[in-house]
């Protein structure tokens, strides 16, 4: 019988895990600069958790199992519901604000597509315990701050930026009951997602006329300055719509400040459909190659009382490897380093047979100093184990031939300027 990969999930060969490792260390020293501090959870949880977050019909897209306790349990699909059951349990000594990032391996139950696997990693970064516009501004910074790091402009993609909290205070003054908002939520949020055709079916469904419906999408349509003055002018007399226009404003000069401005824009289409954001929301796009979501987050101020924990704000964020492993490809963004499966100090190779026990004991002495040493299995020339060391991607050949016979001597050569010369055993590794 031949085993393949589930379908959804990828084998990492020694040059897919370079890559792998590549991306996650970015996601680190992003996060790490920018004064996040990591953290991780177990890789399942109860499933009521996630019943809490999100509710039942979350189960449909998890991986989930009855343990020899008769447990419900499910393999984590994101990490905000386990972050809210941490900072729920430790949420009185914690200090403030709590700057936390988690780079897990999680699952989702869902069609393997484009930029989307059933099981992947996802950095995660969140704030919790500031309400000020400058944590939602740092939010979005260490996204930014990755983009810049990886070498996407903004001519490769863009920021887009809402407020659910100004959605909620038009809706409210354009006649739609509170009662009636997250279905909307759900809605709007396919409106970019969905054929047109299949787009205005759902809409059908949670309008009741076409006055509605024209309301709807006058307020969805807005885009960049010039759409947040219309809207501004629409919720001018409304308190709380007047307030979160302030808001937002203060957001994007507070981006500007920070130097990410120009990735920046204003974008009523930006919903996220998940019921327990509260506040701003934004989504990361690509521009070229892969033009889909590449991140998304946003402010949560009950999630964690929902779960059980004291009254905090929260916001943060997700990508998925996959996504950005997709778009840096499109665009021919990834490092060739991130290619090499690994780098070697010194490749040390025999010149005779007889020499091979020195190869050996070489190769450890280097290592034990902190060098990445290797060396040729099998007995051959020396212009096959040269090629060896050149496509294991070595710095430096070190040969041991008849200058250690004569003079205890090495042949050290640098095999990306072919220059070579001879160093004294005793004073190697220098």
């Amino acid at each position: 019988m031949k085993f393949q990969a589930v379908k959804g999930t990828r084998d990492f060969y020694p040059e897919d895990m370079a890559v792998r490792n590549w991306i996650l260390q970015a996601w680190r020293d992003v996060s790490l600069r920018n004064g996040f501090e990591e953290y991780d959870g177990p890789i399942f949880e109860y499933l009521d958790l996630f019943k809490a977050k999100s509710g039942e019909g979350i189960v449909s897209e998890l991986f989930h199992f009855v343990d020899r306790g008769d447990r419900e349990l499910a393999i984590r699909p994101e990490m905000t519901p386990t972050l809210a059951r941490m900072i729920c349990a430790k949420a009185q000594s914690l200090p403030r604000p709590i700057k936390w990032f988690s780079v897990p391996r999680v699952c989702r139950a869902e069609k393997p597509q484009r930029g989307r696997q059933r099981e992947f990693f996802q950095w995660n970064a969140d704030i919790v315990g500031v309400d000020d516009v400058v944590a939602d501004a740092e939010c979005i910074l260490v996204v930014l701050d990755f983009f810049r790091y990886v070498g996407l402009t903004p001519a490769d993609c863009v920021m887009k930026i809402n407020s659910r909290s100004l959605l909620a205070a038009l809706l409210t003054a354009k006649g739609f009951a509170p009662e009636r908002h997250a279905d909307l939520y759900v809605v709007l949020d396919k409106r970019d997602k969905l054929p047109p055709e299949a787009y205005a079916e759902v809409l059908d469904k949670v309008t009741r006329s076409a006055e509605e419906r024209s309301d709807l999408e006058t307020i969805v349509q807005a885009r960049g300055e010039s759409g947040l003055r219309d809207l501004a002018t629409l919720g001018r007399g409304n308190e709380a719509a007047e307030a979160e226009v302030a808001r937002l404003r203060s957001l994007f000069d507070t981006l500007a400040l920070m130097g990410v401005g120009d990735y920046c824009t204003f974008d009523m289409g930006v919903v996220r459909g998940l019921a327990y954001y509260t506040g701003v929301v934004f989504e990361g796009f690509g521009r070229a190659g892969l033009q889909r979501a590449i991140c998304g987050g946003g402010r949560y101020d009950h999630l964690l009382q929902a779960l059980g924990g004291p009254p905090m704000s929260g916001l943060g964020f997700g990508s998925s490897d996959v996504v950005i492993l997709d778009l840096l490809n499109d665009l021919g963004r990834l490092p060739a380093s991130a290619k090499v499966t690994s780098r070697l100090d010194y490749f040390v190779i025999d010149a005779e047979m007889s020499l091979f026990p020195v190869v050996i004991e070489l190769t450890a002495r280097l290592r034990r100093a902190g060098h990445g040493a290797e060396f040729s299995y099998r007995r051959q020339a020396i212009g096959k184990q040269l090629k060896q060391a050149s496509t294991r991607q070595a710095a430096k050949a070190v040969i041991v031939g008849a200058e250690y016979r004569d003079r205890k001597a090495l042949v050290v050569k640098n095999l990306a300027t072919g220059q070579q010369s001879e160093v004294p055993l005793d004073g190697f590794p220098p």
